[in-house]
């Protein structure tokens, strides 16, 4: 099984910004750990700050990946470009955010996202993209 795992703008700081809302541990360390725990899936990891990037990468691994959870950082309340990559491409998606997208500021509340996605996993901390894994092993 191929997971990609893609993060959006600014969670290349994870471990640095904000770490009352997002935690102390950098992404890396935490994809090291989950690769660890889940040794028969060939998890990928992809970041960046640019929307068109995110785009590219989609539509790279979006026909042969079984996979893929995105945290499309503040492109998920306003990307629309995002949104029709998703709905292009064969491999599901579940959107994952961190903290509890609902329990913060009214913009975050909407997710142009989610109605292209398999599923939507908010608030577990790092933890989120784990559970996102976990929902690709379901039958």
């Amino acid at each position: 099984m191929n997971i990609q795992i893609i993060n959006g703008p600014n969670l290349n700081l994870l471990g640095v910004r904000e770490k009352s809302i997002y935690g102390n541990t950098d992404f890396e360390s935490y994809l090291t750990d989950l690769k660890q725990h889940y040794t028969d899936i060939n998890i990928t990891y992809y970041q960046s700050n640019v929307e068109g990037e995110i785009i590219n990468k989609l539509h790279e691994v979006g026909f042969t990946y079984d996979g893929i959870v995105l945290n499309a950082g503040a492109y998920t309340h306003t990307s629309i470009a995002i949104a029709d990559a998703i709905a292009a491409i064969n491999t599901p998606v579940i959107e994952v955010h961190i903290s509890n997208v609902h329990k913060r500021e009214e913009f975050r509340h909407k997710s142009m996202l989610a109605a292209s996605c398999r599923g939507v996993i908010a608030g577990f901390g790092l933890h989120s993209y784990r559970l996102g894994v976990e929902s690709f092993l379901l039958k």
